[in-house]
């Protein structure tokens, strides 16, 4: 993989917000949550798709704190306008497994 500069990084906003509200998403084409993702005063409630039905239900994801990148355009995703990509990893069978934080942080805060 090719070298960037720390400035290319410094470009991805990747802010911490805590799930206010998570529902199912029948409309998706492959099964997703929709996200209600509150990234503090700054930035606010923003909306999220993310295809993590396989580890999560929708009572575990309500307070959870998750990772986000909070300046990429909005997607449209079916009848769902996405604001921001909800991050995670890949487990060994492909399903995806949320990246967050290990302790609580004030929400809106940037990965440094």
């Amino acid at each position: 993989m090719a070298e960037i500069a720390y400035a290319d990084f410094e470009r991805v906003d990747i802010r911490v917000g805590t799930v206010v509200e998570a529902r199912p998403f029948p409309e998706a084409r492959k099964p997703a949550y929709i996200l209600m993702i509150d990234f503090g005063p700054e930035i606010g409630i923003k909306k999220s798709s993310a295809q993590i039905t396989v580890h999560y239900t929708v009572e575990q994801l309500v307070g959870r704190q998750v990772l986000g990148v909070v300046n990429f355009p909005p997607r449209q995703i079916g009848p769902v306008r996405s604001e921001v990509l909800t991050l995670g990893f890949e487990d060994e069978a492909g399903a995806i497994v949320l990246a967050g934080v290990d302790h609580q942080v004030p929400n809106g805060k940037k990965l440094m």
